[in-house]
């Protein structure tokens, strides 16, 4: 099997990833499984930017062929806040549960509702660097519904469902989420380059 880092300490994610290469024959690596703690710096100003300095990071320290994601929540009604910002928009320490929270609380008494995750991925192979992207257009609910995924998945319900993403099993929500997208079009590139 060919080894690959996905840059990314969440688990979720990481699964997510697994699901859809790992039938190409691809082993996907955590950073735990490289034995990476740092905290990798993410200061880019979009979602491109920060996908790539992640893969970056990983390539230069630790040699691996790799690919990074980032992914954010926009929202309309907030001129595409949280954004860059979606994984800390209630602050540094604070989790899912009071970034939905602020969420909620900043699209009260609003009617636009509209919404889209959009998930950048960077690959980094040798030295050639590619990017892909996904995109799931919806509408922020108003209030939280379902158990399944993370994030803000249990308020964000994407168009032509009756359900959120929180609502979904991980294979329906792979085959129409961002993130399953952009991961869609990574194992494409990966396929051929086998």
């Amino acid at each position: 099997m060919r080894q690959i880092v996905f840059a990314t300490n969440n688990a979720h994610k990481l699964s997510e990833a697994r699901q859809i290469l790992q039938p190409l024959g691809i082993d996907v690596l955590s950073l735990a499984d490289i034995n990476c703690h740092t905290d990798i710096p993410e200061t880019g100003t979009t979602l491109d930017e920060n996908a790539r300095q992640k893969a970056v990071f990983i390539k230069e320290h630790y040699g691996y062929d790799c690919f990074a994601d980032d992914t954010g929540l926009e929202v309309d009604a907030l001129n595409g806040a949280p954004g860059i910002y979606s994984a800390r928009y209630a602050g540094p320490g604070h989790d899912s549960q009071a970034n939905m929270h602020l969420l909620l609380k900043n699209l009260e008494g609003k009617q636009n509702r509209r919404a889209r995750f959009r998930t950048v991925v960077a690959l980094i192979e040798g030295s050639k660097v590619t990017m892909t992207s996904g995109e799931c257009p919806g509408y922020v609910t108003t209030e939280p519904a379902g158990s399944e995924g993370f994030g803000y998945d249990p308020v964000f319900r994407p168009d032509g469902f009756e359900i959120t993403f929180a609502q979904m099993d991980s294979s329906q929500k792979n085959a129409i989420s961002h993130r399953g997208r952009a991961m869609t079009k990574l194992a494409a590139i990966l396929a051929c380059r086998r």
